[in-house]
């Protein structure tokens, strides 16, 4: 990656610093970011391994072998091809789950001792500091470097940050997504098509990444006119890159299951898929006008929250490719159907979506920012720990 000193984007030119000193330089502005991030997963992980403690609960099994981080290890040790069936015909088959993290899995426990649950550990850590580091790039290129730690401090803090530290998929997801609208905002299309590529091999929403990718392109034809071939030839390319993943995973399982909606099929056997936001919207109902009424309540107010940030980014004027990624991401969790309980995990990688309430505390007095954002993180820590000990992210 280019473009990495400095906040302004300019161009290549033999007057620049040489990319290692460039990195460097990235790496030294990001430093209090992702020190911020690390204690703030480092008392997630304390608190959760205290609870267990009492709870008589291992932190490392619920962090590394539970719900989908067990699908994920069996297929880096086993491959493809297994399949659950339940009573009420249901049928959980290991091709709903893309296949960039078991193949991480796979090739880190093949070269260290590592079991393959670990591995997904080590990935997830890595993954999350990789993210850390560019969602600040991106905080701090739009609105300055207090605004990029305290995106990251709040994106850290979220209600499921805990998941940032399992052995789940949302933090490469999040990484490679982040490094994709890095490139986008910093015109370097063909890496922008590159992460959106590998972020299609990791989830199914990583066609919000693609059409980040595309919005870029648009917006750059738009305000630039006419390009020269030589601008031309990296956007198209970069376009042509960002849905390959994600159109390959769908074609494999298209061809493995003998049919083109190959892979809506294994979804419908999970019973997920979109239907417009019907399910979730009469799950919340049946809360609303039933015995569990506190609950419905705290659903629409939500949603609510939620809308109510996307309104923000948007007259905050958000650069469109971090609009449309952030406003797709949402669309599939809103209208999903599915156990409903993870959709908060599902909104993880939007992280955009706090920029407006980041901004507003660079502007804050910084005691009066500092004790705002400890006591998120505090909560934080504590809900991550009664939710993994409860429910949890299936």
């Amino acid at each position: 990656m280019t473009d990495l000193v400095s906040p302004a984007g300019t161009g290549a030119g033999a007057d620049r610093p040489p990319a290692a000193r460039r990195v460097r330089g990235a790496l030294r502005r990001a430093l209090p970011a992702l020190l911020v991030y690390a204690a703030v997963r480092a008392l997630g992980i304390a608190v959760l391994a205290l609870w267990g403690h009492f709870a008589g609960k291992s932190p490392h099994q619920l962090l590394s072998a539970r719900w989908d981080s067990l699908w994920y290890a069996r297929i880096a040790e086993d491959g493809y091809g297994y399949t659950l069936h339940l009573p009420g015909g249901k049928v959980h088959s290991d091709l709903a789950f893309f296949p960039l993290l078991p193949w991480l899995e796979r090739g880190l426990s093949a070269a260290f001792p590592l079991s393959a649950a670990d591995a997904g550990l080590v990935v997830t850590a890595l993954s999350s500091l990789l993210a850390a580091w560019v969602v600040f790039l991106i905080g701090e290129r739009l609105y300055g470097r207090r605004a990029g730690v305290a995106l990251v401090a709040l994106w850290a803090a979220l209600p499921v940050g805990i998941v940032q530290s399992m052995a789940y998929s949302e933090s490469l997801f999040t990484a490679l997504a982040a490094w994709s609208l890095y490139a986008v905002l910093t015109g370097r299309w063909v890496w922008a098509g590159s992460f959106a590529a590998l972020a299609g091999l990791t989830r199914p929403v990583g066609a919000a990444v693609v059409l980040a990718v595309w919005l870029g392109v648009l917006a750059a034809l738009r305000r630039g006119g006419r390009p020269e071939r030589q601008e031309l030839f990296p956007m198209l390319l970069g376009a042509v890159l960002a849905p390959l993943g994600w159109l390959a995973y769908f074609a494999w399982v298209g061809v493995r299951t003998g049919s083109p909606t190959g892979y809506l099929d294994v979804q419908g056997g999970w019973g997920n898929g979109f239907d417009g936001g019907l399910a979730f919207g009469s799950f919340v109902a049946q809360r609303l006008f039933g015995p569990a009424f506190p609950a419905g309540l705290g659903l629409l107010v939500g949603v609510g929250l939620v809308l109510w940030l996307y309104a923000a980014c948007v007259r905050q004027r958000q650069p469109l490719p971090l609009l449309g990624y952030a406003g797709a991401v949402l669309l599939l969790a809103l209208t999903a159907k599915g156990y409903f309980g993870s959709k908060p995990r599902l909104m993880m990688p939007a992280f955009p979506l706090l920029l407006p309430l980041a901004v507003a505390l660079a502007r804050t007095r910084r005691v009066r920012a500092v004790l705002t954002v400890s006591a998120v993180v505090l909560v934080s820590a504590v809900y991550g720990a009664f939710w993994l000990h409860g429910s949890g992210p299936p």
